[in-house]
Order: C-alpha cells, then sequence, then structure tokens
C-alpha cells in the first residue's frame, strides 16, 4: 500500500492528512499556523504535523511516497516557492523546500485553491463510478471568497506566471462593488458568501421590521450569514427569495462565463454556501441550461455539488505527485 500526505497551510491553522492510494483519508492532525514567525519555523510546524499524522494512521514516514502542500497566494510549482502570501506575510518562500529538507520525502506544492481543485478531480466529482477520471474540470468554492481552480488535459492549469486561474476576480458588474482585490465588481464581491451577506443587508434595510429576515438575526443586521436569505426564503418571506434570486443569477452569469471559456466536462461548486444543495444548484442549471453557448449542442457541462468538502485540500495536496 502506497501512502501519501497532503498539508493544507492556511493563515490560522495547518492541517495534514495520510491519504492512501484509493485516495482515502486515513487520518489527520493539525496545528496552528502561529503567522509572523519566522518561514523556517512555520515549515518545523509543518512537517511535525505531517509527522503527527502519519503517526495517527498507524505508519511510518518511510512509508510516505511524497508530501503535498497547498498554500495561499501565487505559488510557483516548479521552484517550490511560495511567490506570495500577504495572510502569511510571504514572500519568494521556498517553503516546499524548506520541508522537504526537514521530512526527506519529495515534497510538491500548489495554490490551496488548485490543490482543492485537483483533490475533487482525483477523488470526488471528477472521479467516475469505474474508477477513471473525466479530462477537464472547473472547481469553485463559495466561501470567503470565492475560490477556483482549473483542471486541463487531467493537469492543474495556473497559467504563464502560476497567478491564473482567478474566476472569482473576473467582472460581473462594470463600476460595481469594491473587490479587495482592487477592480470594482467582480465575481467575487457578489458571489462569495461576504458578497451575499452584503446583498442581504442592502435588501433588509429597505424589508419591513416584522419580515422573517428581520426575525432570523433577532433585529441585529450584523447576524446576518450566508444561510439568512435561503432561511427567510424557506419560510415565505418575499424579500429573502429576491435576495435569493439575485444571488443566483450573479452566480449563473459567472458560471456560464466561465463554462463559456472552457466547456469543461463537469464544473463542481464547493463552499458553504453549496450546502443549501438543489435549493441553490436547480435554478443555477436552468439558467446554465438556457444561456450557455453550447446550450444547443449534446454535449453539455455538468454543473453538481463538490463532494470532499474541506478535505478537498488536503486530499488533492496529497495526491499532487501523481500529477507530474
Amino acid at each position: 500500500m502506497k501512502y501519501y500526505i497532503g498539508i493544507d497551510l492556511g493563515g490560522t491553522n495547518i492541517v495534514a492528512g495520510v491519504v492512501d492510494e484509493q485516495f482515502q483519508l486515513l487520518a489527520k492532525a493539525s496545528d496552528k499556523t502561529r503567522v509572523g514567525r519566522p518561514a523556517q519555523e512555520i515549515a518545523q510546524t509543518m512537517a511535525q504535523t505531517a509527522q503527527d499524522a502519519a503517526k495517527a494512521a498507524g505508519i511510518g514516514m518511510d512509508q510516505v511516497e511524497s508530501v503535498g502542500i497547498g498554500s495561499p497566494g501565487i505559488v510557483d510549482s516548479e521552484k517550490k516557492e511560495v511567490l506570495f502570501a500577504s495572510n502569511l506575510y510571504f514572500e519568494n518562500v521556498p517553503i516546499g523546500q524548506m520541508v522537504e529538507d526537514l521530512l526527506h520525502v519529495p515534497v510538491f506544492i500548489a495554490n490551496d485553491a488548485d490543490a482543492a481543485a485537483y483533490g475533487e478531480f482525483m477523488a470526488g466529482a471528477g472521479r467516475m463510478e469505474d474508477g477513471r477520471h473525466i479530462s477537464n474540470m472547473l472547481a469553485i468554492t463559495l466561501g470567503t471568497g470565492v475560490g477556483s481552480g482549473i483542471i486541463i488535459n487531467s493537469k492543474i492549469y495556473n497559467g504563464y506566471g502560476f497567478a491564473g486561474g482567478e474566476l472569482g476576480h473576473t467582472v460581473l458588474r462594470l463600476n460595481g462593488r469594491q473587490c479587495t482585490c482592487g477592480r470594482k465588481g467582480c465575481v467575487d464581491i457578489y458571489c462569495s458568501a461576504t458578497g451575499l451577506i452584503m446583498t442581504t443587508k442592502e435588501h433588509m434595510e429597505k424589508a419591513p421590521k416584522d419580515s422573517a429576515l428581520w426575525t432570523i438575526v433577532g433585529g441585529d443586521m450584523d447576524k446576518a450569514n450566508g444561510r439568512t436569505a435561503f432561511d427567510a426564503m424557506r419560510q415565505g418571506d418575499p424579500v429573502g427569495k429576491e435576495i435569493v434570486d439575485e444571488y443566483v443569477k450573479y452566480l449563473s452569469v459567472g458560471i456560464i462565463d466561465m463554462i463559456n471559456i472552457f466547456q469543461p466536462d463537469i464544473l463542481c461548486i464547493g463552499g458553504g454556501i453549496s450546502n443549501e444543495g438543489e435549493t441553490l444548484l436547480a435554478p443555477v442549471r436552468a439558467y446554465v441550461e438556457a444561456d450557455q453557448y453550447a446550450r444547443n449542442t449534446s454535449k453539455k457541462t455538468v454543473v453538481c455539488r463538490a463532494q470532499l468538502g474541506n478535505d478537498a485540500g488536503i486530499i488533492g495536496a496529497a495526491l499532487l505527485g501523481k500529477e507530474v
């Protein structure tokens, strides 16, 4: 049996997991990132967390084929270097090589969204019942921001300078809301959970104070979250439905643009908002079916929910060594 370790390097936590050759996650371990420390110290914590995960899985590091890292920011996978990650205060940090020197196991590294997409491709939405994989896939994550990963011909695509695939920072609305990337009107600022909360609050300001929207948050607008509008809609609140309809339309326009550019076999949607399941996906599919450029052809992109949840990044990172 072959084993692989994936490390999800986050701004708050470092999580490592052991994956076997059937792509099953066997055990995990975690520690705090403690951002602000020297990169070498963070690398040492990553290495120790990987060793802890191996111990939890009942294996030795000598049984591990390779280790993969999913990191925020712009990642040069060839040099095993994080070129820039603002939340880690990394700039040109060869974190992959540092971990490899500590563990004496081959280490691979990718952007965390790309790693999560690769996890879904290898072990989740992209894996067929007979174990084969489709060839081309997009994965988007609707979380605090909109993460995305592109798989073309079974390989991660991240562009000439390793900063490609940022589908969340394509523009939906010219001169719209200010996005954190510096542009205005991005998919990210309308379709992330953050964007949905903004839309919810905008509508709440005009909604009756006795509406379900206000009741759900106990009269405190700051308690609105990504579920509030969906919950209000389920209670028959017309403003809740208006918010959800607006959100679904923006998301669908962004997805249709992605499909028109890449026409992947599958586009899978993960992140907290995807927990709405068919309440979200069914109307998105209806928009896609009606408006995608390939609507009159027999081969169309399948829009589905991601399958691996928060483990996608760990599993994808663990399997990075199988990509080469």
